[in-house]
C-alpha cells in the first residue's frame, strides 16, 4: 500500500506510448469494396464496369502478393506506415514546402482582450512568448495531459516534435531533426532564435534556472526591434527557406563549403525551441475578419520565417498573432492545443502580465552573422522572386458564419463536423453542377504513432442528397431522408477510419511494396478513375477540421484547380478558411464559403419544416 502510494497518481504526457496497439493492415477484401465504392460517384456505367474488372484483377492477382507483404512488413513495424508517409507525403516532396505544404495558425486572442493596435506588438509578443515557452516546460515536465477518447488514451508522439524540430533540405529527400527532450530524458536546447528585418538573434530563455517573464523577455526583444530599426537591413537567409527544396539543398551545401561558422549557426537555429517573428507590414484587421492575417501567416515576408521549423511565431505590428508550421514532424492539430491554451491563459489573465516588474541582468541577444557572398544573395534574392510570384496567386478567405453553431446541430441531433461537410458537397454540387472528390482528415491517434488516414466525403448518399436538393419536384420529406442516409453514411466512415479501416493509406502501402519488389505500378494505380476520384492525392477538396475552440488555421489547395478548406466548430459559429489559386480560372473561394453557408441555413430549415 505505502509503495503504491509513493508512486505519483498523475499521468505523464508519455506514459502511455508503450501499451498502444499497432497499427492494423486492413483486409484486402474490404479495402477494395470501399474504394469502388468511393470512385462510383465520378464514373459512368461503362467507366465504372472497367475499373470494377480491374479491381478484381488486382485483387485475384498481384494485390494478394502485395497484401502478404505489407502483412509481414506489419509483423516487424509498430507502424507500417509511418516511415514510408513522412517520406511520401512530405520529405521527398521537392516544390517549395513553406507555401505548399506548411500550415498557417491563427489563435482567438484579437477576439477578446487583443484587438488590433498599432504600437502592441513588442509586449503583447512577451505574454505570448511566455506561455509558448510555459507549454514547452509543461511537455519537459510531461505536465500536458494525456488526450483520450472516453477512457482510451491517444497517440502523443507528435508533441515530442512540437519544439526544438527542424526539417532539413536534402538533393532528393528531406530529414527531420528534433533536439527536444523530456526531464527525464536529459538536456533540450532552451534557446529562442528571432527574426526580423532579414537579421536573427538568439537568445537563451532560461537564466539562472529559471524562466524569463514577460518584462524580461520583453527587454530582449525591444533590444532587437530597436537594433534592427535602427541599422541596416540583413541578408535575409531565412528565405532560402522558402524555395524548392533542391535548390535550397544546394543553396545550404554552399553557404556551410563558404564558412563552417554558418553550419554551427544553421544548427543554433535548427535546435531553438521555436522561431519567433517579428513581421513588419502588418494588416489592419477588424477582429471578426481573419482573413487577412491568414493570408499574412502564408504570404508574409519570407525573411522573417524559418519555412523549416516545426513552429514559427509570427507577430504582426498591429499586435496581432499567427503561426506557420512546418507539416511533415505533426499535424495541425497539435499547434490547436498549444495555440488554445496560450489563448485560455490570455483570457484568464485578462491579456496582461500581473507578476513582478522586475528585470534580472540577462545577457543581451546574439546576433547569428552569416558569412554570405554574391552567390548567396543571388541564391536570396531568386528565393524571395520565387515565392512572391507563388504567393500574389493565392486567394484565402476566412469568414464566420455566426446563424448557429454546434448547439443547434447537436440539438438536431446532426454531428456538427458531417454536417459542414455534407453543407460543403452541397455547395459544391451547386457551384459546379457535379460531384467534387473530397479529402477529410480522419485522425488514427489510436495507434502507434497514429497520424491520419483520407475520408472521403464524397459519398454516393451524399451525391443522391445533392441531386435531391437540387430537384424541384423532391419532397421536403424525401430530401431529409436522403440527408440522414448521408449523415449516417459519413459518420460510419469516418469510425472506419479512426479505427484503422480506411482504406486509402492500405492502397498507398501496396502501391510502395509494389515498387518496393520491382514490380510495375498496377493497372489499379493508373486507371483514370483512381486519380479522377482524388487518389495520389488528386482530391479538388481538401479539407479539416480544425477543431472545437477559437483558433483556426489553413493551407494552400491540394490540386491547382482545388481549394483547400478548413473550419472549426464553436457552440454558436462555425469559422471557415477557404484557398484557391487565383490562376485557376474555374475556383472562387469566397463563393464557395456564402454557397456553403447558404447550404447550412437549407440544412437547417429542411430539419424543421420537414418535421411538421
Amino acid at each position: 500500500m505505502e509503495n503504491q502510494l509513493a508512486k505519483s497518481t498523475e499521468e505523464r504526457t508519455f506514459q502511455y506510448q508503450d501499451s498502444l496497439p499497432s497499427l492494423p493492415v486492413p483486409s484486402l477484401e474490404e479495402s477494395l469494396k470501399k474504394y469502388l465504392e468511393s470512385v462510383k460517384p465520378f464514373a459512368n456505367e461503362e467507366e465504372y464496369k472497367k475499373t470494377e474488372e480491374i479491381v478484381q484483377e488486382f485483387k485475384s492477382g498481384i494485390g494478394e502478393k502485395l497484401q502478404q507483404k505489407l502483412l509481414e512488413r506489419a509483423q516487424g513495424k509498430r507502424n507500417w506506415l509511418e516511415e514510408w508517409w513522412l517520406n511520401v507525403a512530405y520529405l521527398d516532396v521537392r516544390m517549395p514546402s513553406q507555401l505548399n505544404v506548411n500550415f498557417a495558425g491563427c489563435p482567438g486572442y484579437c477576439e477578446h482582450f487583443w484587438p488590433p493596435k498599432e504600437g502592441t506588438q513588442l509586449e503583447r509578443g512577451s505574454i505570448a512568448l511566455w506561455y509558448n515557452l510555459n507549454y514547452w516546460q509543461l511537455l519537459r515536465k510531461e505536465k500536458v495531459p494525456v488526450q483520450k477518447v472516453g477512457n482510451i488514451p491517444l497517440d502523443m508522439n507528435q508533441f515530442q516534435r512540437l519544439f526544438s524540430t527542424c526539417k532539413v533540405p536534402g538533393i532528393t529527400r528531406d530529414s527531420i531533426i528534433s533536439y527536444f527532450k523530456t526531464e527525464f530524458e536529459g538536456r533540450s536546447p532552451s534557446h529562442i532564435v528571432v527574426l526580423c528585418r532579414g537579421r536573427v538573434f538568439v537568445f537563451d530563455v532560461i537564466h539562472e534556472g529559471c524562466l524569463m517573464t514577460p518584462p524580461e523577455l520583453l527587454r530582449q526583444l525591444t533590444y532587437i526591434h530597436k537594433k534592427c530599426h535602427s541599422e541596416p537591413d540583413g541578408p535575409g537567409v531565412a528565405a532560402l527557406t522558402s524555395e524548392e527544396r533542391t535548390q535550397w539543398a544546394k543553396a545550404r551545401e554552399y553557404l556551410i563549403g563558404l564558412d563552417p561558422e554558418n553550419l554551427t549557426m544553421l544548427e543554433k537555429i535548427q535546435s531553438s525551441i521555436f522561431v519567433y517573428s517579428i513581421e513588419d507590414s502588418s494588416p489592419h484587421v477588424a477582429p471578426e475578419d481573419y482573413s487577412q492575417v491568414t493570408a499574412m501567416i502564408l504570404t508574409g515576408d519570407p525573411a522573417v520565417r524559418w519555412g523549416d521549423k516545426s513552429y514559427n511565431l509570427i507577430s504582426f505590428s498591429n499586435g496581432l498573432f499567427g503561426s506557420s508550421c512546418d507539416h511533415a514532424p505533426f499535424d495541425g492539430m497539435i499547434m490547436v492545443y498549444i495555440t488554445h491554451y496560450v489563448d485560455e491563459k490570455i483570457f484568464e489573465n485578462e491579456g496582461k502580465w500581473k507578476g513582478s516588474e522586475k528585470v534580472r541582468a540577462i545577457p543581451l541577444p546574439e546576433e547569428l552573422v552569416f558569412t554570405v557572398d554574391e552567390k548567396v544573395l543571388n541564391d536570396i534574392s531568386q528565393a524571395k522572386a520565387q515565392f512572391f510570384k507563388q504567393v500574389s496567386d493565392l486567394e484565402i478567405v476566412t469568414y464566420a458564419f455566426t446563424a448557429f453553431g454546434k448547439k443547434l446541430t447537436k440539438k438536431k441531433q446532426l454531428h456538427p463536423d458531417t454536417f459542414i461537410q455534407l453543407a460543403l458537397q452541397l455547395a459544391y454540387y451547386r457551384l459546379y453542377g457535379c460531384p467534387g472528390c473530397c479529402y477529410e482528415t480522419a485522425m488514427t491517434r489510436y495507434f502507434y504513432h497514429g497520424r491520419t488516414e483520407t475520408m472521403r466525403s464524397c459519398t454516393v448518399e451524399a451525391v443522391r442528397w445533392c441531386q435531391s436538393m437540387q430537384n424541384p419536384t423532391t419532397s421536403l420529406f424525401e430530401r431529409k431522408q436522403k440527408m440522414l442516409q448521408a449523415f449516417a453514411k459519413h459518420n460510419e466512415m469516418m469510425k472506419d477510419c479512426s479505427t484503422g479501416k480506411g482504406f486509402d493509406r492500405h492502397l498507398l502501402g501496396l502501391l510502395l511494396i509494389a515498387k518496393e519488389e520491382g514490380y510495375p505500378d498496377p493497372e489499379l494505380f493508373t486507371d483514370p478513375l483512381f486519380s479522377k476520384s482524388g487518389g495520389g492525392g488528386n482530391f479538388v477538396l481538401s479539407t479539416s477540421l480544425a477543431g472545437y475552440v477559437r483558433a483556426h488555421g489553413g493551407t494552400v489547395p491540394m490540386v491547382h484547380n482545388g481549394y483547400g478548406y478548413f473550419y472549426n466548430i464553436r457552440d454558436d459559429r462555425f469559422t471557415v478558411t477557404c484557398s484557391a489559386w487565383k490562376s485557376c480560372l474555374e475556383t472562387d473561394a469566397e463563393k464557395l464559403v456564402h454557397l456553403t453557408f447558404d447550404a447550412f441555413h437549407d440544412m437547417m430549415q429542411l430539419m424543421n419544416t420537414a418535421e411538421l
